[in-house]
């Protein structure tokens, strides 16, 4: 498992890499939904439990990935939703040969005006 956060909001990145929940500062374009400034207890003994692996992406590519899946897949995904699939276009992690690939993807917290702004 892969999770994946914006650079600006390293919640379970940090505390991964301090063996244990820290406070962090959040910002960037996903910080509505993301912006927890610590992670909690459970979280950190569940995931850290199962071996998830931390990967971050700008939110320049959150933006671009939420572009491309509305013009390639005419999905409609909140900044949040689209950090999986920003991580994949970006480069940011990339697949080991004949690794099976899931990426959630939601959209509820978005407004489609946004879809065409650059700044988005």
């Amino acid at each position: 498992i892969v999770a994946v956060e914006p650079f600006e909001i390293p919640t379970l990145h940090e505390a991964l890499r301090a063996g244990g929940p820290v406070p962090v500062q959040v910002g960037g374009v996903a910080a509505d939904a993301l912006g927890a400034t610590r992670l909690g207890g459970l979280a950190y003994e569940v995931l850290s439990g199962a071996g998830v692996d931390s990967v971050l992406v700008s939110d320049e590519s959150i933006v671009e990935a939420r572009r491309a899946l509305w013009e390639r897949h005419r999905l409609v995904a909140e900044p949040a939703g689209a950090a999986a699939y920003a991580a994949l276009l970006s480069g940011a992690y990339r697949p080991e040969e004949g690794e099976r690939v899931a990426v959630v993807v939601c959209g509820s917290n978005t407004d489609p005006a946004t879809l065409t702004r650059p700044e988005s």
